[in-house]
């Protein structure tokens, strides 16, 4: 049985499914639809149907643009351009399956329509048709999967994985080299190496995380082959015999995500009467892991300035997810999803070091920036090595917005950290006592973990490991949680994360386990979830709005009970004289997943009398004036005495607002806005001389909320201040210029800290 290609031309086939069509199409809404053919792409090319596991082609006899209509909409688009008669994307092969299409226009699926009956045509495939889409995806198309092209449940090529062979590829994690193994109709077979090829290879990798192929030492294996079959006991020896021990052959042409998509022959043409591979043995792939999966001893090549990564991933819950940015001008933007594909995410996925892409993401479905829209239209063949190898239109040339951002799912490596973390006693699997897998005097061990110097950072590692997204609370106190019994004892402390790594065991931590609490009530717990917020600060706003007021004493005493002016404001003579306040506006985005909550609940708001409201959040924002070495020489700090939604886009409710003890917080997509004329909405910098400095704010400045992406939450802006007036200018958010893409955590506490 041939399985072909889900987004190439059709090639010969050694093997037709001859059963024979039913005379009128079923109209089940689940039929699968593909364009290909010479010339085609994501939205145009040959129609072509898979019905009983074989894909087939539609005949132009009546078609037209209605049925052209319900072809795009099924296929993910918002409507048709045009159709195209006499196989002007090549003639198909196999079947013709539908003929005599009617469609009303209103039908989600081409088998709804009318037609002659599955099969049943007078049509050759001179008539194929095919049709031209408008690029623009429907709201209700969130995402092209792999899964979309591997045909019906029963006939798929569903896994594939690699069995090592040799003792040192054993002893390797991840397994990088080794038989290949295919899973077909919930069976495992390995695949015969005749007519294997490099191409091959590299789709395999992919699939398993790998970005590149290496090549394999072929006489050695087949040494160790023949010996196997030279053996009287072997059981490989008999297995070979039997057909149903092989995948026969496989051609891919290397930018397949998946190998579905390649053209895969699982018996031989004759079936049982032909060995599936006589003389031959089962091929083997030898994968390079990217830079993150290389074990931790192995020489890493260090990347030059030239060769820095100009690409990422943001605000994704897993390793290898998030929105695409690339690094354009010097400054980071999004990539718009007109276009956007399974073969274009791949370049990105494989350029930063994961596998093929599993998925690619439309409609922002990872969240939005605020930045530039630098790229649409991107037409990779597959073969690129970075995504600014291929062809892309400008962002701005055709109307993109930021919920137009694209993003993807990469493969990555099985590196069997899952295994070796675990919660136990919470509500939920997605809460509860943190426990690790350590080896303790040469024993793997299960135990819990010390929560001194616990936080998000190490709850973020510990919740990325487990698979469950991102952390919303890192746990201290665990009395309530009861832990696995015979796993209570603390096996791991000290812990301290950068907020990069892959799993707890890769974070630096005590040799000798020393925790000031002892065991029990106080282990690290986590509380995780798939989605979380992100607030960024609008740069632009600030740099508009930013002027100097010289205000009386007077009017600042509510301001001066909550710390926000200057120490030297202390000794002034109270109510006379005045402090220099530099003012500005701030709005701040929620640009994540989900709505941005104060920690704590109204019941631990704090009343502040002098202003007469409610603190929810005690710092919500520090706003700090730095020379450009980055020592501070005048602060301030916001409290979030009023968070809510200030303003949301259109089609968007508001959901948080502040009067009558209103519920606080800001909802997806929206933003809180502190015009400049409100207390504390300043840096004072009476005691501050002429000069050029640095101005300074930082968004939830404690990590006391989670958020997806904490490296946007600092902005910075160049300042001039000639003792009279100020300028600010060039400000941006503090991962916006920046090409070091992986600056950790502990980095950034820093910079806030100016600890440069």
């Amino acid at each position: 049985m041939w399985f072909l290609p889900a987004a190439l031309p059709l090639l010969p086939l050694l093997l037709l499914l001859g059963q024979a069509p039913p005379s009128r199409p079923q109209s089940l809404g689940t039929v699968k639809l593909r364009l290909v053919g010479p010339g085609s792409g994501p939205e145009e090319g040959r129609l072509e149907v898979l019905h009983q596991g074989q894909w087939g082609t539609v005949c132009d006899d009546d078609f037209a643009l209605q049925e052209a209509t319900v072809a795009c909409r099924q296929l993910g688009f918002e409507g048709a351009l045009t159709w195209a008669h006499s196989a002007k994307y090549g003639s198909g092969e196999g079947p013709i399956w539908l003929d005599n299409v009617h469609c009303v226009g209103t039908e989600s699926s081409l088998d709804q329509c009318g037609s002659n009956g599955w099969g049943v045509s007078d049509c050759t495939h001179s008539e194929d048709v095919g049709v031209v889409c408008n690029p623009q995806r429907h709201r209700g198309y969130v995402s092209e999967r792999v899964s979309n092209a591997l045909g019906p449940q029963d006939r798929r090529l569903e896994e594939v994985r690699l069995k090592p062979i040799l003792a040192s590829t054993k002893r390797q994690s991840p397994v990088t080299e080794g038989a290949v193994e295919v899973k077909y109709e919930g069976h495992w077979r390995q695949v015969c190496d005749q007519g294997w090829t490099r191409n091959n290879s590299r789709v395999v990798c992919g699939m398993l995380g790998f970005p590149s192929e290496a090549p394999v030492d072929s006489h050695h294996y087949r040494k160790v082959w023949d010996s196997k079959m030279k053996d009287p006991n072997s059981r490989l020896k008999s297995l070979t015999k039997k057909n149903s021990f092989w995948i026969h052959r496989v051609n891919c042409l290397g930018t397949e995500p998946h190998m579905a998509n390649c053209q895969v022959q699982v018996a031989p043409a004759q079936g049982k009467l032909r060995p599936a591979c006589p003389g031959g043995m089962h091929a083997v792939v030898s994968c390079v892991a990217g830079p993150r999966f290389r074990p931790l001893k192995a020489a890493r090549r260090k990347e030059s300035r030239a060769e820095e990564m100009k690409v990422r991933l943001r605000s994704g819950a897993q390793v290898g997810e998030g929105r695409v940015e690339v690094l354009m001008n010097r400054q980071w933007g999004t990539v718009c999803d007109h276009g956007w594909n399974l073969i274009s995410a791949s370049v990105v996925c494989r350029q930063l070091g994961f596998g093929s892409a599993r998925e690619a993401l439309f409609g922002a479905q990872l969240g939005q920036a605020l930045g530039p829209i630098h790229l649409s239209e991107v037409r990779c063949r597959g073969y690129e090595r970075t995504l600014s190898d291929c062809p892309s239109l400008e962002g701005s040339q055709n109307g993109c917005q930021h919920d137009n951002d694209a993003a993807v799912r990469c493969n990555i490596p099985n590196m069997g950290f899952q295994d070796q973390v675990r919660l136990a006693g919470g509500r939920s699997p997605e809460e509860g006592v943190v426990e690790v897998q350590v080896e303790v005097n040469g024993v793997q061990r299960w135990g819990a973990v010390c929560s001194d110097h616990w936080g998000l950072s190490e709850a973020m590692v510990a919740c990325r490991q487990l698979g469950l997204g991102f952390a919303s609370h890192a746990i201290k106190d665990t009395w309530y949680w009861q832990g696995t019994p015979g796993a209570r004892e603390v096996v791991m402390s000290g812990v301290r994360c950068s907020g990069t790594e892959l799993a707890l065991q890769q974070c630096q931590r005590h040799g000798p386990v020393h925790c000031s609490h002892g065991t029990g009530r106080f282990s690290a717990g986590v509380s995780c979830t798939d989605s979380a917020p992100d607030l960024v600060m609008n740069a632009q706003l600030v740099q508009e709005t930013a002027y100097l007021e010289d205000r009386p004493l007077s009017l600042l005493y509510c301001a001066h009970e909550e710390n926000c002016l200057s120490q030297s404001a202390d000794r002034m003579d109270w109510p006379y004289g005045h402090r220099r306040l530099l003012r500005f506006s701030s709005q701040i985005h929620n640009l994540g997943r989900a709505d941005f909550r104060p920690k704590m609940g109204r019941h631990g708001w704090i009343w502040h009398q002098c202003h007469r409201h409610y603190h929810s959040i005690e710092v919500f924002t520090h706003y700090d004036l730095l020379t450009l070495n980055g020592s501070k020489v005048a602060e301030g700090h916001k409290a979030s005495f009023c968070l809510e939604d200030t303003n949301c886009p259109t089609g968007l409710q508001r959901r948080y607002a502040c009067a009558n003890f209103g519920e606080q917080g800001v909802t997806v997509g929206c933003w809180d806005t502190y015009r400049h004329d409100i207390d504390c909405q300043w840096v004072d910098i009476t005691d501050v001389g002429p000069g050029d400095y640095i101005f300074q704010v930082v968004v939830n400045p404690k990590f006391e909320v989670a958020e997806s992406d904490f490296s946007n939450n600092m902005m910075r802006c160049r300042c001039k201040y000639d003792g009279q007036r100020v300028w600010l200018h060039n400000c941006h958010t503090g991962d916006s210029y920046r090409a070091n893409t992986e600056l950790s955590q502990e980095q950034e506490q820093r910079l806030r800290n100016n600890l440069i």
